[in-house]
């Protein structure tokens, strides 16, 4: 495996950002390669700011205006000259030992097209959390097991589509595989889900690690949590459920195809979600988080 280079698309608060950055120059393993894109952030400060840690392995970019995050994720992977990338969130942490538990995944299972840590949730303050979506997540969907679980093609699909159990930013990609595989407009929240579907419906690969080596923020003010007052977050999700159902069919993957209509996990998300909707009466949110639940 050539260098780790990572990716930091940057629009947030500062403050979360330099923990971040810090994150990256605390690896045990230094051989990595990191590149700030700076989606015209109002604040000049943190870009300054990461210009002088004069560190020959970090690269500042600042966007002439703002393109948004899957625009960057694409201008991410342009830029990419070695063999595997990370996106990583301009608010999560990397563990000290990351860059070296993705390694040797990458060692282990070289055709491996991405590579998933264990993960920690943390909010806004540091402090680990697990909401009920983590419990779930960690707690039920994830592969069980001490050593390395590969899964490919439709296992994968399966799997992700019954609950996507992954954290976005945790995850490192072959870099081959990402130029491969187009980010899709129209699906800001669960863009994540739907390149990871489309590489297993590429016949991919997916190697998880249980090695905890990275945290995942989560707080009240993330885009995930706005679209999900604003109704959008359902809508999204029911319309790419369909469509990987439908090319689950085509494809012969009868059981994913099956798991795509049936979405329990997905239906008892919306669920789950009413009470705070009603809290914040919010109409939008909370006709599409029933629709969510009762359309078949």
């Amino acid at each position: 495996m050539t260098t780790l280079e990572i990716f930091i698309p940057f629009w947030g608060p500062p403050e979360l950002f330099t923990q971040t950055v810090n994150s990256v120059l605390a690896q045990s393993d230094g051989d990595w390669r990191l590149t700030v894109l700076d989606d015209h952030y109002p604040d000049v400060a943190p870009g300054r700011w990461v210009e002088s840690l004069d560190d020959p392995r970090i690269s500042y970019v600042r966007h002439p205006v703002n393109i948004g995050i899957t625009e960057n994720y694409r201008e991410a992977v342009r830029r990419s000259t070695s063999d595997h990338l990370v996106l990583l969130g301009c608010d999560d942490l990397l563990h000290p030992n990351y860059v070296e538990v993705v390694k040797r995944v990458a060692r282990a299972v070289p055709d491996a097209d991405v590579i998933a840590p264990g993960v920690t949730v943390i909010d806004e303050h540091g402090h680990e959390i697990l909401p009920l979506a983590d419990r779930v997540k960690q707690k039920i969907l994830t592969p069980r097991g001490a050593g390395i679980a590969v899964l490919r093609g439709e296992r994968m699909a399966t799997s992700l589509i019954r609950g996507d159990w992954l954290y976005w930013p945790a995850l490192a990609f072959r870099t081959q595989t990402l130029r491969a595989t187009p980010f899709r407009d129209g699906l800001p929240i669960i863009q994540d889900l739907a390149v990871l579907m489309d590489i297993a419906f590429a016949d991919g690969s997916l190697a998880f690690t249980p090695t905890t080596a990275f945290s995942y923020r989560r707080y009240g003010g993330s885009a995930s949590q706005r679209t999900l007052v604003d109704g959008s977050r359902f809508r999204d999700e029911r319309r790419f459920y369909r469509d990987a159902a439908e090319a689950a069919d085509k494809r012969g993957w009868r059981r994913t195809a099956r798991t795509a209509r049936l979405r329990i996990l997905s239906r008892l998300h919306a669920a789950t979600e009413i009470p705070a909707l009603l809290r914040h009466r919010s109409r939008a949110g909370l006709d599409s988080a029933l629709a969510h639940v009762f359309a078949p």
